[in-house]
């Protein structure tokens, strides 16, 4: 179990945490102790109970409105899914019907050259 000691409004705390992750929590100790700093220069000395409660809660909206934004990019990515999987459908059903075609014309060329080879007859064009 990795330690690290960070400092937030100036008071020192030894922290706990995995092994290998001591550069992150004191990176998010650094970052909540200036957004405790920024929040004093702000409303100034209004007690450090509460701007660390503010910061937290300053923090969580940040998480709230990251987590809605989450939400509807992964909304999004479903919704484009099923319209490439609409479309790839559709893709398919076009492609099926032009093979139909296709072979369709190609009956009628074999009729149209079995006739003239029966005959001996070339076609007038028309």
């Amino acid at each position: 179990m990795g330690q690290v000691r960070v400092t937030i409004s100036g008071k020192s705390y030894r922290m706990a945490c995995e092994d290998g992750q001591e550069d992150r929590l004191a990176g998010l100790a650094e970052r909540l102790d200036q957004s405790i700093e920024q929040l004093r220069e702000r409303f100034g000395e209004i007690g450090d109970q509460r701007l660390t409660v503010m910061a937290a809660i300053t923090f969580a909206d940040q998480q709230a409105e990251a987590e809605a934004r989450l939400h509807e990019t992964v909304a999004e990515v479903a919704d484009r899914e099923d319209a490439r999987a609409a479309l790839a459908d559709r893709q398919g059903a076009a492609e099926e019907g032009l093979a139909r075609t296709l072979d369709a014309l190609a009956e009628r060329v074999e009729a149209i050259a079995a006739r003239i080879a029966g005959t001996g007859a070339e076609p007038d064009g028309g």
